[in-house]
């Protein structure tokens, strides 16, 4: 590589390209190929390598606990689960329609490792997604009255095209949070963008958990307009050696 060629590919930041150019040279110099060839390598490796480092970026700002991949669900262990079913979801149609995805059961039946499976099926695919705990989040909306910077949670949180909130359910609210809460599932409803939920209440539990009938109402009217609600009734994955994703 000569030092005009590695100045501009440094200036470039093209490091893929730079990183694979001598052994390119030689590939293309034992086989012939055409410049065309040769820079088509290049490049598509550059791309690649773009790629992949979009998707690792994605994945750290989605701030998932761990890595859960549908590949890697233990399937078998759990009848209770349609595989067909989530498949389909992981050709991420659900997300182009903004529709959302309850996912219902008992702790430890696989609620959250499936969920996960298909937010990082999705932002594999380039969607920008965000995992939180619903404790975690309950918390920084009622801690975002303090400083009023509500909005600002709010508009953060509905700019991603799909986010999971895990174990809902249970906690002890104030009503500023359940006001927060509606806020934020109203404007995802109304521009379209796509909720993963885990919980173990039914749709009836949300009244006594959120502690205002009327505005549960109308948030489960937008909740469940768009949604796909999938109930796991088998088993517990979860054995005294393992630590298996609700």
């Amino acid at each position: 590589m000569n030092d005009d060629i590695e100045q501009l590919l440094n200036s470039l930041r093209l490091e893929k390209m730079h990183q694979i150019y001598d052994r390119e040279v030689q590939r293309a110099e034992k086989n012939k190929s055409s410049y065309s060839e040769f820079f088509a390598r290049l490049l598509r490796a550059q791309y690649h390598d773009m790629q992949n480092r979009s998707t690792k970026a994605r994945i750290k700002r989605a701030r998932m606990p761990e890595i859960w991949s549908l590949d890697t669900f233990p399937w078998d262990k759990q009848p209770g689960v349609d595989h067909k079913q989530i498949m389909e979801l992981a050709e991420m149609e659900f997300i182009q329609t903004g529709t959302n995805v309850i996912f219902i059961g008992s702790t430890g039946v696989g609620k959250t490792g499936i969920a996960s499976g298909l937010l990082l099926k999705a932002i594999q695919d380039g969607y920008r997604g965000r995992f939180i705990r619903a404790q975690d989040l309950f918390d920084e909306m009622y801690s975002s009255l303090a400083d009023r910077s509500t909005r600002k949670l709010l508009d953060q949180l509905i700019r991603f095209e799909i986010i999971l909130i895990d174990e809902f359910g249970y906690l002890n609210l104030r009503s500023e949070q359940t006001n927060i809460f509606f806020k934020l599932m109203e404007e995802r409803y109304v521009q379209r963008k796509t909720t993963l939920l885990t919980t173990n209440l039914e749709y009836e539990d949300w009244k006594s958990f959120l502690n205002n009938k009327s505005l549960t109402d109308a948030l489960l009217s937008r909740v469940r307009h768009r949604c796909t609600t999938i109930r796991i009734n088998g088993s517990s994955l979860r054995s005294p050696s393992e630590d298996l994703s609700e």
